[in-house]
């Protein structure tokens, strides 16, 4: 009986462990046209989304998702099989988590749990905000050096987003990190309109029901060279 215990212990410890992914430093230009075209991006590994939520109902699409970065940004992608693609909001700040949108939620300081959040939709519309978790979502916040971009492709869309350093002052240095620094962050895509719509993630946020903020449950993101 003890032993059986200390397993589902062990078990569970190791379900609980943060996800990892090595943001290695970009070995060219990477022009932000939405197309995941750049011989570059071949070099970041691939982030496949799951789906923690087996009553959501609707297609299981695909999401990859990749970083890297270099002196000035740091560059994320996305590419989304999508079969219906609904993306109505195109001003900055509208509602794009509404549409099918990917969304990046980032925090440069570990010790607490605020973060950045960006949500793009299929336009590449692009909604950004400070989230004093858990108690205030300051909307009036503006990024002002992010390019965001979108495309359509054979299978669905794709967008990449690339973040001046500059833009994390205050909360972060605001210079391009040393290797082996580490953020936390979570990439999430909502995909589909109701009854048929879905929540899919790079890390479990183990909530309930589908909700992407549980800083708790961020992965860590590791600059590399």
């Amino acid at each position: 009986m003890r032993t059986f215990v200390l397993l589902a212990l062990i078990a569970s410890a190791a379900w609980t462990q943060p996800l990892r992914y090595d943001v290695k430093r970009s070995a060219g230009v990477i022009a932000i046209d939405g197309k995941v075209d750049e011989a570059t991006w071949k070099m970041a590994p691939p982030i496949e989304f799951i789906f923690p939520w087996e009553f959501q109902k609707g297609a299981k699409q695909k999401t990859v998702a990749r970083l890297l970065w270099d002196d000035r940004y740091l560059y994320v992608s996305y590419e989304c099989d999508d079969s219906e693609i609904t993306a109505q909001f195109d001003k900055r700040d509208d509602p794009t988590y509404r549409d099918d949108a990917v969304e990046l939620f980032i925090n440069p300081k570990p010790s607490q749990s605020n973060y950045f959040g960006l949500e793009m939709n299929a336009r590449g519309t692009l909604y950004d905000y400070f989230y004093l978790f858990p108690e205030f979502l300051l909307k009036r916040l503006d990024f002002t050096d992010v390019r965001v971009k979108s495309a359509r492709t054979e299978k669905g869309w794709s967008l990449e987003l690339a973040l001046s350093w500059t833009d994390f002052e205050g909360l972060g240095t605001g210079r391009p990190p040393k290797r082996g620094d580490v953020w936390t962050a979570n990439l999430n895509r909502w995909d589909g309109t109701e009854p048929a719509r879905r929540l899919s993630q790079w890390s479990d946020s183990e909530m309930a029901k589908p909700n992407p903020h549980n800083p708790k449950r961020f992965g860590q993101l590791i600059f590399t060279d």
